[in-house]
């Protein structure tokens, strides 16, 4: 049997260090990448899976850019020796990938499907001959669709089965698994899935996307009970993807006050609805009050709240980008379109999104690596100590092979070192982050933008599924090698 691949090593000392004109990560810092099972696996009828909501929603027609599906997206599901080899020359000392849900449980109930389970005791097998510590996400986004016909995450026994496909993936993997994470950005799950209807299943109501996020916490918490009392020496947290909230500059605005307003409005839609109930036991008083016209929260049982915020031992923190938000237009203006359209903000809808100068990646997504280190120091800060890993960072910039047959993509090895170093800011600053996992390892399907978006360290040619890695991958193997980075 393969062993867990030196446990041991994931408890770095708490502050890095300037050295010899470097700045130096804490010893066992855990260097990773990350992926999602719809993005890259493919073979989507293989071995008894069923389709998920994502492939409903790439094969209804108008949903995704160019019609893209994840069909046969990277291959994975056949190529991952060879993936698993790339990981192995950058030098990655962990792997973050999701497991299909309607791979282990088609339906999303009963019994387990053992040939799916298969595949990932493969790739666990793979990694740990690699010496690459295997970390799993056991919900990226792909809901059985079956169980979206029967209500999807607005619907409480979504959580119950939650539950229940965590503890048959943990039986078949814990015995060479340590970390464990429940959900993967349970926000774009529950508001981009049910409010704005942009993500799947591409439902629009504001009401079913309280719900659905509460669910999704609640499931959370049972699936962690019930992994932990089969192993209490495992390793068990969730990924939020967390945001730095700032208003507009003051000199350009008619109403600071209201744009305070809408700071704390979207820090709480974005951050602290999830923050608060996982990590104190708690929905904010002034998220609710916020959400009054649009639910009256009459899904939330006793006891649910309690199950929410049972304890982990690590938080995965997803940064891309700041948010800067300013008062709603006055009423004299005309309307934007976009405020009668379905949103992803319940009961703020009208708060503006605005642009602050900075340069952007090909999301659009401005460039702010400060805001990470103010995320996490304010984590570090305002909530329960936690050992935090980046479980997600990148950008999406437009990569081409050039005539020497290389990729050249500055603009990304630019973004990682300004973030790195932010976390290597925060480090010094008493933060207990423990790891970072680079978005992505492969260029692969970026959801609704299909293949138009490039978020990879290695370029994949999608008519050959030939892998170039790009100079920002091989950056980032020298990070790796001296646990540092250049000081400048």
């Amino acid at each position: 049997m393969t062993e867990l691949a030196n446990p041991q090593a994931q408890r770095p000392d708490p502050a890095g260090s300037v050295d010899a004109g470097q700045l130096i990560f804490p010893p066992g810092f855990l260097w990773g990448a990350a992926t999602a099972a719809y993005q890259i696996e493919g073979a989507v009828e293989a071995d008894g899976r069923l389709p998920s909501i994502w492939d409903t929603f790439c094969h209804t027609p108008g949903r995704v850019k160019e019609g893209h599906t994840g069909d046969v997206a990277c291959d994975h599901y056949h190529r991952y020796r060879d993936d698993v080899k790339l990981m192995a020359d950058l030098g990655l000392r962990s792997y973050r990938f999701s497991v299909a849900w309607p791979r282990v449980q088609p339906t999303g109930s009963g019994p387990a499907n053992q040939a799916g389970l298969d595949f990932y005791r493969r790739l666990v097998d793979e990694l740990l001959d690699h010496g690459i510590e295997p970390w799993v996400t056991l919900y990226h986004w792909d809901l059985p669709q079956a169980l979206e016909d029967a209500g999807g995450w607005p619907a409480r026994d979504t959580a119950a089965r939650f539950a229940e496909y965590a503890e048959l993936t943990h039986a078949a993997l814990g015995d060479r698994v340590r970390y464990w994470t429940t959900l993967n950005e349970p926000w774009c799950s529950a508001f981009l899935g049910y409010g704005s209807g942009g993500h799947a299943p591409g439902r629009s109501d504001a009401a079913d996307s309280v719900r659905a996020a509460h669910h999704l916490m609640l499931g959370h918490g049972l699936a962690v009970q019930a992994m932990r009392a089969a192993r209490p020496d495992h390793d068990f947290g969730v990924t939020l993807n967390l945001y730095a909230v700032s208003p507009q500059d003051p000199a350009a605005s008619a109403d600071v006050a209201g744009d305070a307003d809408a700071v704390r409005r979207i820090d709480g839609l974005a951050n602290r609805i999830f923050l608060d109930p996982v990590l104190r036991g708690e929905y904010p008083a002034d998220v609710v009050q916020d959400l009054c016209n649009v639910t009256d929260f009459e899904h939330v049982r006793d006891g649910d709240l309690a199950i929410i915020s049972t304890p982990l031992s690590m938080l995965g923190v997803n940064y891309y980008s700041r948010y800067v938000v300013a008062a709603p237009a006055p009423a004299t203006e005309p309307v934007e379109p976009y405020w009668r359209q379905p949103s992803c903000w319940p009961g703020s809808e009208q708060v503006r999104f605005v642009t602050s100068g900075r340069p952007v990646t090909d999301m659009g997504w401005e460039i702010d690596a400060a805001g990470l280190s103010e995320i996490l120091q304010r984590l570090h800060r305002e909530y329960p100590e936690l050992p935090m890993h980046i479980t997600e960072n990148g950008s999406a910039f437009v990569d081409e092979v050039s005539a020497d047959g290389a990729v050249h993509d500055p603009d990304r090895l630019a973004y990682f070192d300004a973030h790195l170093r932010a976390c290597h800011e925060a480090i010094a600053a008493g933060v207990p982050l423990r790891g970072y996992f680079a978005w992505s390892l492969l260029d692969n399907l970026e959801w609704a933008w299909g293949y138009t978006k490039r978020f990879g360290m290695t370029h994949v040619d999608f008519d050959s599924q030939v892998r170039t890695l790009k100079s920002s991958g091989k950056w980032y193997a020298e990070v790796i090698r001296r646990n540092g980075l250049a000081a400048q």
